[in-house]
């Protein structure tokens, strides 16, 4: 039966209507194939597994009491003796030196004011004198800055000129007490007792692990690191002042201070330095108690030799190595590769696990950063960028308009 009118323009309609769709579809089919962005290629991680270092060994004195700690490691490496406090002797003139100096700030290249000595001054003197301490000559009117009144107690651990410094910044010596405690318990030393200004009153006293922490205060002080690192010093009027602490210049040390009292033995607040691989650490320990100068020094000299012994310095990465990958779906590979090489040292058997983070990638160029790995080691904490290996480039033409479910991320 033949069409009617109607039939035959509605089917040509359809003919004319359909085909230009089918040629506005491909004219948008084609642009939009060829100028998508492709889909993401997500990263397939291998994340590096790093070995524990083996465990330090260390073996401290038995009498007394001693603590060893490095600068920029949390808590104490090792621990010995008595956690109780017992007398510091003159290592109590470094709570003296921090609290005046928290009070009456010096620098390197400004020694502080001018101090005039009075008749009190050698009274001081004559007073230490007959309790059989440690003192170093004085006169009325003498003058001396405060950089020098510290130089003289510090490195002659003269206890008249720790009473004299201590009176001149406060007033009295109960207005330095009341300083003293107050800078302790800000500080959360509360492990340290001060009763006098030199420490020849046994009563002055502190814990192993608190006195650690008083060291490592004073290191931060640029003027007392350098006062305790002196081995002898011109100051006018008295001389040359030899340091009591004959182990400065041994064994990397460097400070702090010496004492010793008849009623309880030798002790020594030490800092030293060593070498582990490339970095530099600084030690700083105590020794306290011990029957004489002698013995503790070749007890702290094992002590340095346990520290360096127990530090590791630990391979993580080498630049290059491949921590993820990409496989793209045109079949493209690239790598993401450390962008150097790193290392971490560690203190005896401490873990360390790695953190492998990497971007999703569409097209990228050799070099650019895609993600980091993370090392951890106790409290330390070593980032390395991750770059890629190689340009991921686009497909071309022919595979894009074969493959519009990747395109369009339908797959």
């Amino acid at each position: 039966m033949p069409l009617t009118r109607s039939q035959i323009y509605r089917r040509r309609r359809i003919v004319v209507f359909g085909g230009l769709f089918a040629v506005l579809a491909g004219i948008a089919y084609l642009p939009m194939t060829l100028l998508a962005p492709v889909v993401v290629t997500d990263a397939e991680i291998s994340a590096p597994s790093i070995a524990t270092p083996a465990a330090a060994e260390t073996s401290l004195p038995a009498y007394g009491a001693s603590a060893i700690a490095a600068v920029g490691y949390d808590g104490l490496l090792a621990q010995a003796g008595t956690t109780e406090q017992v007398p510091m002797a003159s290592i109590t003139k470094m709570v003296t030196a921090l609290t005046v100096l928290d009070a009456h700030p010096i620098t390197l290249d400004d020694p502080g004011p001018s101090i005039t000595m009075t008749s009190a001054d050698v009274g001081y003197r004559r007073d230490y004198l007959a309790q059989n301490g440690s003192v170093a000559p004085v006169s009325a009117g003498w003058v001396f800055t405060e950089r020098e009144l510290l130089d003289i107690m510090l490195i002659d651990s003269a206890n008249n000129y720790a009473k004299t410094v201590a009176t001149w910044a406060f007033g009295s010596v109960d207005a330095y007490l009341t300083a003293a405690r107050g800078w302790l318990d800000a500080h959360g030393l509360g492990g340290i007792t001060v009763v006098d200004t030199s420490g020849l009153d046994p009563r002055s006293t502190g814990t192993a692990s608190d006195l650690v922490a008083l060291g490592k205060l004073a290191l931060e002080n640029p003027v007392l690191a350098e006062i305790v690192d002196t081995k002898t010093i011109d100051i006018h009027d008295i001389g040359t002042v030899v340091n009591t602490n004959g182990m400065i210049g041994h064994d990397g040390i460097d400070g702090i201070k010496t004492g010793t009292l008849d009623s309880f033995g030798a002790n020594l607040l030490f800092s030293s330095d060593i070498e582990v691989g490339s970095e530099s650490i600084e030690l700083v320990g105590v020794v306290l108690g011990g029957p004489d100068h002698p013995t503790i020094d070749a007890a702290i000299r094992s002590m340095i030799a346990q520290a360096e012994a127990g530090f590791h310095e630990v391979p993580l990465v080498t630049a290059g190595d491949a921590l993820a990958s990409y496989t793209t779906p045109w079949d493209e590979e690239a790598d993401a590769v450390a962008g150097e090489s790193a290392s971490v040292v560690v203190w005896g058997a401490t873990p360390i696990t790695a953190t492998v983070s990497a971007d999703g990638i569409r097209l990228a160029a050799a070099g650019e950063q895609v993600g980091s790995v993370v090392f951890t080691a106790g409290d330390r904490t070593v980032t390395v960028p991750l770059q890629l290996s190689t340009d991921v480039e686009d497909p071309g033409p022919w595979w894009r308009l074969g493959h519009p479910e990747l395109i369009f991320g339908m797959d």
